[in-house]
């Protein structure tokens, strides 16, 4: 089991748009460390963006950087920590676990603060994809559909409204005014270093514009153990969930009979995207998530047998 990270000195004001992935990631440090470490590292990179010259920022990211380099020592052997690929896929996969089960609960029509607390982690852990390069489409477009999500059950719920399940369709385009609304809904807090509970997500602005087209990644089921924590009102412990049924894709027949002709010359990219399959397929294995890691075996079987995806 992980060891606690060392505390850290208050946030100093300058740096408050990092408090809320610095309280994650003592939130997982015990659960998920690989992802706790990404936190830090992308409040370390942001945080290092904002300022880094004045004493009092200066002295908390050097705080933050000792836990970086601890936590780096402790988990030297650990792939996703030494191999970026392997640590993108992790984190890709926990993000999009917590997401997908927060979207589960949702269509179903069931909003608690638990499942609020889980779209917007996910998209907290969207931004720290960041780390790794530019987010793909489909991740900023999950990340805003989070975002907005939580904002607006949170809202409904604390006017005595009842939200509306799944994606709404209304009139708007753009999701600006509610990212600036939640940034300065954050509040600055000297203890930024104790965690929240799920009840401490604050959302205080009604979102003026709704996401439509959301695309949900495939085998969008609730996991069977999902990163949030159980409600505390169901008498159920995250080790007591069954594992759900899962839809497995069909093997590509096509795949069988493919060859590669000889004519077909794979680049270094082409090898690379392939690895990253792979390590994304082996990352969804350690979630038993066998639809995903069969999808992107297939992705990566088809671009070295015919060089396309």
């Amino acid at each position: 089991m992980a060891a606690p990270a060392p505390a850290l000195p208050p946030l100093p004001p300058p740096l408050r748009s990092i408090q809320h992935h610095l309280r994650t990631a003592q939130e997982l440090d015990k659960r998920e460390p690989v992802v706790a470490y990404y936190c830090r590292l992308y409040a370390m990179q942001t945080g290092m963006k904002i300022d880094s010259k004045t004493p009092e920022c200066r002295k908390f990211l050097s705080k933050l950087m000792d836990q970086l380099e601890a936590m780096k020592k402790q988990f030297g052997d650990n792939e996703a920590i030494t191999q970026e690929i392997v640590g993108s896929a992790h984190v890709e996969n926990y993000a999009l676990k917590m997401f997908l089960y927060a979207d589960n609960e949702d269509r179903a029509g069931r909003f608690h603060k638990n499942m609020i607390k889980s779209f917007y982690t996910a998209s907290l852990l969207m931004d720290v994809l960041t780390v790794f390069g530019e987010l793909t489409e489909e991740n900023a477009q999950h990340r805003k559909y989070a975002r907005w999500k939580a904002a607006y059950i949170h809202n409904c719920l604390k006017n005595g409204e009842t939200p509306q399940p799944g994606p709404i369709g209304m009139e708007g385009e753009s999701f600006a005014d509610v990212e600036r609304e939640e940034a300065g809904s954050s509040s600055v807090h000297s203890g930024t270093t104790q965690p929240a509970s799920s009840s401490t997500y604050e959302a205080n602005n009604t979102p003026t514009s709704n996401y439509t087209g959301i695309h949900i990644p495939p085998g969008a089921h609730a996991p069977a153990n999902t990163p949030a924590e159980v409600p505390h009102n169901t008498g159920v412990t995250s080790n007591t969930i069954q594992p759900a049924p899962q839809n497995i894709p069909l093997v590509d027949p096509s795949l069988y009979s493919a060859q590669s002709g000889g004519e077909v010359r794979l680049t270094p990219e082409d090898f690379a995207r392939a690895q990253k399959y792979c390590k994304y397929a082996g990352s969804a294995l350690q979630y038993e998530d066998v639809s995903t890691a069969v999808q992107n075996l297939q992705k990566a079987l088809k671009l070295l047998i015919t060089g396309r995806e």
